[in-house]
């Protein structure tokens, strides 16, 4: 069965710029806050964020990359992880730190990302954008910011696609993949 496309590029791009604004509501000011983008899917998410947030508040967003394969609770169900840079921009203490990710699904990254994250200082508090929120909680965590629910059933995958790795923008429901 084909993949059906769920948000083509504007659709994506609204999402994100609906995320922003969001964001801007519930911070007062764009000085205290750090995107984190969690590494693989949300690093580009968080620098697109980081630009239009910028813009609206009229001053950079410090925007990083945080790497969670060794904080994750299935590794030893896995081969060796594949680990990507970890780039904190300055302190998070004291901070508002927005965790950046695509997907949000049993809540295990998200979970892993605040452990990762707490190596790095203690933040003000914690706030979670995610492009999708596709359902199927394991752990009690909810996003703060969400871009597009889509309730899927646990065989099937989101797969978000960003110009900056792949070459086009979208997100697709692909049927009767294993669970991401």
């Amino acid at each position: 069965m084909p993949d059906s496309l769920l948000l083509n590029p504007a659709a994506l791009s609204r999402a994100l710029t609906r995320i922003a604004h969001e964001i801007v509501e519930r911070n007062e000011s764009g000085g205290d806050v750090v995107l984190v983008g969690v590494q693989t899917g949300g690093v580009h998410l968080a620098r697109r964020l980081a630009q239009t947030l910028g813009d609206l508040w009229g001053q950079s967003v410090p925007c990083g990359t945080l790497d969670v394969s060794m904080h994750r609770d299935d590794l030893a169900h896995q081969p060796a992880p594949t680990v990507h840079p970890t780039q904190i921009p300055g302190d998070i203490t004291g901070r508002t730190v927005v965790l950046v990710d695509d997907v949000l699904f049993s809540g295990r990254t998200t979970r892993a990302a605040l452990d990762a994250l707490s190596d790095f200082g203690r933040p003000r508090r914690v706030q979670l954008a995610v492009l999708v929120d596709r359902g199927h909680r394991d752990l009690p965590i909810k996003a703060d910011f969400v871009g597009k629910n889509i309730p899927t059933r646990a065989n099937e995958r989101i797969n978000v696609k960003l110009k900056e790795s792949d070459g086009e923008d979208g997100v697709w429901l692909v049927k009767n993949g294993s669970p991401a």
